[in-house]
Parts: structure tokens; C-alpha cells; sequence
């Protein structure tokens, strides 16, 4: 196979694998010696609009003749037009926009915003929630292994089990100044919320007084089948945190705040990068790809199919299919990585989730045989083992 990683000098997670991918279109990734990868998840859910969007790289070529970076202090009509047309896309009780770089800090500036507003230091997290690395979303993620070398974090944060909407209830108190949950937890496993324990979240922190946070960096922009995950239950968060797919493959995060809550806010927050013009207009042409191509309704058809299909594995090598939309979970009954192992050699970059768990985030724009063809692949490699 070509394309065998080396050792790198950059300095955290590892880079260089077996496949060294040099372009892409669409949903598929092609390795230096031009060998084409049908794109299961390789972006990490970036990708929701596939490599290279035709609308997106137009926007930025036009946006970079004119403007690549602005401080925040000027006004910036690329930038208005962004947050005008994400917040158009959300229910009204959202009323303004945070805009960083990616997904952790949408989650910091949420830990910030909630904290101040409330003036409570209480984080109420999930059990295999995943928010972040940096020491604020990493407080507020569960994995032990990514936190303990980093220890002692940020203090104030609870723990409770996902889907319980008793133990949720339990804890959420007038300490607590947030509750943050996925509505669909990737990393930890691709666990889909009920829409009770939704509900009661939201019940909760009326109670209370606490503040509602969807992190939605891996579920939002039409990944499982509605624009926004939580359209399925119907439950509005006082934050919404994106980051992504948002800006069609280009670094970005966006905290989105409900009414009220920003006059409440002291003290200051800030990002040099966050929301520059050359971003935004790459905002600007995803989301308008995402209402016209209607994608939220293309990822509920193919994951459903999706679904059905992989329903039919044998039970002796997977404990569970799961998911919702475009992101789906397969647990396995052994490790995953010789599964991923074998579809990069059939041509498909799936990821896990987890030592168990072989996860599914292809682009949304996947045409339904390269989808079909996928499937087929991995049936094949959970038969053979």
C-alpha cells in the first residue's frame, strides 16, 4: 500500500498513517499515487459537504481578492451576512453569535458565557461526553486517559450517566450554571439522547435557573437527517455550539446564544481569527448549500438505508448498530482497528469511536453507490473478521 506514514516533527496527536491523502472531491480522497478512498469519516466529520464544495472554494477565491483577515473591532459585512443567515436557520429565542476557530472553543466561550451570566460555577457534563482537549471542554469531558495527565483541571464539574433522566434531575441544583450534553455522543461511542432525557435536561434548567448547552460541533449542519440534531426532540437550548462542517471545511466554531443571556454576561471574551472575512464567506456558501441541495433530508434518507442494511450484520461479531442520520455507530465484539485496517485496504477511511466502536460520518453529498458500496464493504470485512 503506498503512501506508509513517517515520523513527524509536529508535536502532538500522531500524524502520518498508511495512506497519505494529496486532494479530494466530493466523497472521495485520492493517496500521491492517485488510488482513490471512498470518504467513510476520514474528516472527522468536517466534512459534511464533501472535499473541495464547488460553492465554498468559489467564495473563498472571491473573498481572498478582497479581504482575508479583519479584527473584530470593524464592522464586516461578510461576517453580518454569516451570523444573519445561521441565526435565520434557528429558532428565534437565538439572538447572537460568538464566532472562534473550532469546536473546543465554542465550548469555552459556552463554559465562559455560562458562568458569568449565571454567576454559578456548577458544570453538569454526561458520562462519555466528549467537549473538547483544552482544559475547560476537557473538564467537561469524561475520558479519564485524556485528562489525567493534565490534572488538576478546572474545578466545579459533575459527571452523570447519559440517558438518565433521574440522575440528571438529581444533580442539576442552584449551583449549577450549565448543563452541556451532545445530542448524539460521537466519541464516546455514538449513544443517540432520548428525547426524554432531552426533555428533562430542559425541565431541569427551568427549575433551576441553570443554563442548556447543545454541543452540536459533531451533529449540527444536517448530519442526522435535520439541520440541527435537536430539532428531533424539539427541545431549544439556551446555547448552541457548531463548529465543523460550518464553514465547509474551513477552521471555525460558533457559539450561539439565546435572548437574554449576553446582557447578563461580565467581563470579556475574544478571538483574534474568530470569524474573519475569509471564513465567513466560506460560511456563508455552506449553509446556502446545505438549504439548497437539502442535505439534512439527504442524510435521513441514506442513513436510514444505512442503518437498515448494516441491521442485517451477524450478531456473533457486532453487539449493537446504532445512530441517527449520516452518523452512525457499529459495535464490535473485538477492536476495531483491524476493521479499519482492512476497508482502507478496500479502499474505504471509516473511524472509531471508541476501541470498539467502527463510526460512520461520510459527506453528506456521498453519492448512493459510493454509500451502497461502503455498506457492502463492510459487511464483507465483519463476515470475514
Amino acid at each position: 500500500m503506498s503512501g506508509v506514514g513517517t515520523p513527524s516533527a509536529e508535536f502532538g496527536a500522531p500524524v502520518g498513517g498508511r495512506v497519505t491523502v494529496v486532494r479530494g472531491a466530493g466523497a472521495r480522497l485520492y493517496d500521491a499515487a492517485g488510488r482513490a478512498y471512498v470518504d467513510l469519516g476520514a474528516t472527522h466529520g468536517v466534512g459534511n459537504f464533501g472535499a473541495c464544495p464547488p460553492d465554498v472554494v468559489a467564495a473563498v477565491e472571491r473573498q481572498a481578492r478582497e479581504l482575508i483577515s479583519l479584527g473584530s473591532g470593524y464592522a464586516s459585512p461578510v461576517r453580518t451576512e454569516f451570523v444573519s443567515r445561521l441565526l435565520a436557520l434557528l429558532p428565534s429565542s437565538f439572538e447572537s453569535v460568538f464566532l472562534s476557530n473550532s469546536g473546543t472553543e465554542a465550548v469555552e466561550a459556552a463554559l465562559k458565557v455560562a458562568r458569568s451570566a449565571t454567576g454559578r460555577p456548577k458544570v453538569v457534563a454526561a458520562m462519555r461526553g466528549f467537549h473538547g482537549r483544552t482544559m475547560g471542554s476537557l473538564s467537561a469531558t469524561w475520558r479519564r486517559e485524556l485528562k489525567e495527565p493534565f490534572e488538576p483541571l478546572v474545578p466545579g464539574f459533575v459527571h452523570v450517566p447519559f440517558n438518565d433522566p433521574g440522575a440528571l434531575d438529581s444533580v442539576v441544583d442552584d449551583a449549577t450554571g450549565l448543563v452541556l450534553l451532545e445530542p448524539v455522543q460521537g466519541e464516546g461511542g455514538v449513544h443517540v439522547a432520548s428525547a426524554e432525557y432531552l426533555r428533562a435536561a430542559r425541565a431541569a434548567c427551568d427549575r433551576t435557573g441553570a443554563l442548556l448547552a447543545f454541543d452540536e460541533v459533531q451533529t449540527g449542519l444536517g448530519r442526522t437527517g435535520k439541520r440541527f440534531a435537536f430539532e428531533h426532540a424539539g427541545v431549544v437550548p439556551d446555547l448552541l455550539l457548531l463548529a465543523k462542517s460550518l464553514a465547509g471545511g474551513l477552521p471555525i466554531g460558533a457559539t450561539v446564544v439565546g435572548r437574554g443571556i449576553a446582557p447578563r454576561f461580565r467581563g470579556s471574551h475574544h478571538s483574534t481569527f474568530g470569524g474573519g472575512p475569509l471564513v465567513c464567506a466560506a460560511g456563508v456558501a455552506a449553509l446556502d448549500t446545505l438549504v439548497r441541495d437539502r442535505l439534512a433530508e439527504r442524510a435521513a434518507r441514506l442513513g436510514t438505508l444505512g442503518l437498515d442494511r448494516l441491521a442485517a450484520l451477524p450478531s456473533e461479531k457486532v453487539r449493537e448498530v446504532r445512530g441517527l442520520g449520516l452518523l452512525i455507530g457499529i459495535e464490535l465484539r473485538e477492536r476495531v482497528a483491524p476493521y479499519l485496517a482492512a476497508l482502507e485496504e478496500a479502499g474505504f477511511l471509516a473511524i472509531s469511536a471508541g476501541a470498539t466502536v467502527l463510526r460512520l460520518l461520510p459527506p453528506l453529498v456521498i453519492s448512493e453507490d459510493d454509500w451502497l458500496a461502503g455498506l457492502g464493504a463492510i459487511d464483507e470485512v465483519v463476515r470475514r473478521g
